[in-house]
């Protein structure tokens, strides 16, 4: 028995849950969304939107994609990241962060038609909700997951309508676990974890406070504050972080994991706030409070049966590089459009393997990097000699070397810039948000061999057409000669093919495949006299096929083959990629 039935029951409205239910509906398959709580998030916790990100976004239609930088900070405004004593005190020394630098700026802006922007998530989670719901997302809000049970294909739920108190059963084909750090539905799914809950102990303090006078003239969306004495026994570093420029700010601060989380009054919070910005007299209002801890676990599986977590769910780590829910909506991007064909009778069931296979490395991935940036702040801690001693005064007094004009000053000095500068690795990691690469049987490579990184592959962004690798981005053009990004040629859904003019023959295979398999294939000809041309010639620089090849690109933008010239047999090619990837399903 139950009371509702629908094809994809998504928990939490989050950036995974919700991203993940807006592309569902944008696909065609219905979804209900639920959360237990009566509105979407009250605080901004998470807020640095990256390229990736903000290409999913893009896909999701030009409305939501304006809306996301209409309410984003730009990234001129994020990127300096700056350390202090205080925001009123001494700076220590600062580094360009998001794409701020010129070179980094370079490599942003000939990789992506996206920009890096800060969308806290009381600004993303609304967007991502009112997309799905307008798409036909049936939203229940007051409503709790407690458990499932997995029967016959099917998957039954319980939950709890906080509302009226009582229990009811929705029906889905497939339950999606999107409800984040302490997943109740990654818990009842019995998914496997690696890592440890609850490392440290982090305090937010959201105000509001006019701080134009201290920051403008630096703007930046983190400053980071080290006060010795701080905290007992510490080295007081205290996080003031921009929510919008320049009156609302989230302060963090960290707390004694062993002796639990504090109770913060606002009096505490107020002094806590006062000393970071370093004006005693400055007018505070605070609006919240809450704790948390930072996590290092990630989960090796992400799906048991017809259930699948993502997300916070199953990527748990420090805010560091600002990966959360980037890799969430990433999750949902990548998933989405595998059951979308599967519900539509286009893909066999095995298409939902490469979801696991594609996204639980990357879970890794991120919750190490992530943990891995909160030790890199190790270096400048002992450039300043606050290592050194536990004594505050003592920590005071390192903290001043930098100030002297002889050998131990200078040496002081370098190695402070070099740890700063060594933070390009959380704050300007190109290659971390960007450089994501699948391994699946939703991959066809042929054996050809996956190119090696040239640079740093943290650091930099390196665009390919080897298949796993997301289509390169490239300017080109239509017939009024607007130019549009390679990436909007593709997605929505629909797998697509890109060719030359010498490519007639995967033009006329994708046709014929498109009917057997019963599934759209956008075609794209990019050549003279095409309705897209490359009159800058940087596609067919980065293509890294000729005029006769063709590449063949999943929903996600994710290539799934790629053939270097033209073919006798490319009806053959395509049917053998796509009976790997989707099945016999006709």
């Amino acid at each position: 028995m139950h009371d509702i039935e629908t094809e994809v029951l998504v928990v939490g409205t989050g950036p995974g849950g919700g991203s993940m239910a807006a592309l569902l509906s944008s696909y065609g398959i219905n979804n209900i969304l639920i959360n237990r709580y009566n509105w979407l998030a009250s605080t901004p916790r998470a807020h640095i939107t990256n390229q990736r990100t903000m290409e999913v976004i893009r896909d999701l239609g030009k409305e939501v994609e304006d809306e996301a930088y209409l309410f984003g900070t730009n990234q001129d405004l994020m990127g300096e990241n700056v350390f202090c004593t205080s925001l009123a005190g001494e700076e220590l020394g600062r580094m360009k962060s998001w794409g701020k630098s010129p070179e980094s700026r370079a490599e942003h802006r000939l990789t992506s038609p996206g920009f890096m922007n800060d969308l806290p998530q009381t600004f993303m989670e609304p967007l991502l909700f009112k997309t799905a719901c307008s798409r036909g997302t049936e939203p229940r809000l007051s409503t709790e997951y407690l458990s499932h049970e997995e029967k016959e294909g099917r998957v039954f739920t319980t939950c709890l309508d906080k509302l009226s108190g009582k229990e009811f059963i929705i029906n889905s084909k497939y339950l999606i676990g999107a409800d984040g750090g302490n997943s109740q539905v990654a818990e009842n799914a019995k998914l496997p974890f690696k890592g440890q809950m609850g490392v440290a102990g982090s305090i937010n303090i959201l105000i509001e406070a006019d701080l134009t006078r201290f920051v403008s003239h630096r703007p930046s969306v983190l400053y980071w504050v080290l006060q010795p004495g701080a905290d007992v026994g510490g080295i007081g570093m205290g996080v003031v972080r921009m929510v919008r420029p320049w009156n609302e700010w989230l302060l963090i601060w960290g707390y004694d994991i062993n002796e639990g989380a504090p109770q913060i009054s606002d009096d505490f919070a107020i002094k806590v706030a006062r000393d970071l910005i370093g004006d005693p007299d400055q007018d505070v209002k605070v609006k919240s409070v809450s704790t948390w801890t930072v996590n290092n676990m990630y989960a090796e599986k992400m799906r048991n049966g017809n259930v699948f977590c993502l997300g916070d769910a199953t990527h748990r780590h420090p805010p560091s590089n600002g990966l959360g829910s980037n890799t969430s909506i990433q999750d949902s991007f990548n998933l989405a459009w595998k059951i979308a064909h599967v519900l539509q009778g286009k893909a066999e069931e095995k298409l939902l393997n490469s979801f696991e296979q594609e996204r639980a490395p990357i879970a890794k991935q991120i919750v190490t990097r992530a943990n891995q940036s909160i030790e890199e702040f190790g270096p400048i801690f002992q450039a300043l000699g606050l290592t050194d001693t536990n004594d505050p005064k003592k920590m005071k007094e390192n903290m001043s070397k930098r100030l002297k004009n002889d050998e131990e000053g200078e040496d002081t000095r370098r190695k402070l810039r070099e740890a700063i500068a060594f933070k390009n690795y959380e704050f300007d990691a190109h290659g971390v948000d960007m450089n994501h690469r699948y391994y699946s049987d939703a991959i066809v490579n042929d054996g050809q061999k996956e190119p090696a990184f040239k640079k740093d592959k943290e650091l930099h962004f390196e665009q390919t057409s080897w298949p796993g690798a997301r289509l390169p981005h490239a300017w080109v053009f239509n017939k009024s000669g607007k130019q549009i990004s390679t990436l909007d040629l593709a997605g929505k859904g629909c797998f697509s093919i890109f060719t030359g003019l010498n490519g007639s023959k995967w033009v006329d295979a994708a046709e014929k495949v498109s009917s057997k398999f019963n599934i759209t294939i956008l075609i794209n000809v990019i050549g003279p006299g095409s309705s897209i041309e490359d009159y800058t010639g940087d596609w067919a620089r980065i293509r890294e096929i000729n005029d006769g090849g063709a590449l063949l690109v999943r929903p996600d933008h994710h290539i799934c083959a790629r053939f270097f010239t033209d073919s006798e047999t490319a009806f053959d090619d395509l049917e053998r990629v796509f009976s790997k990837i989707l099945g016999s399903v006709n």
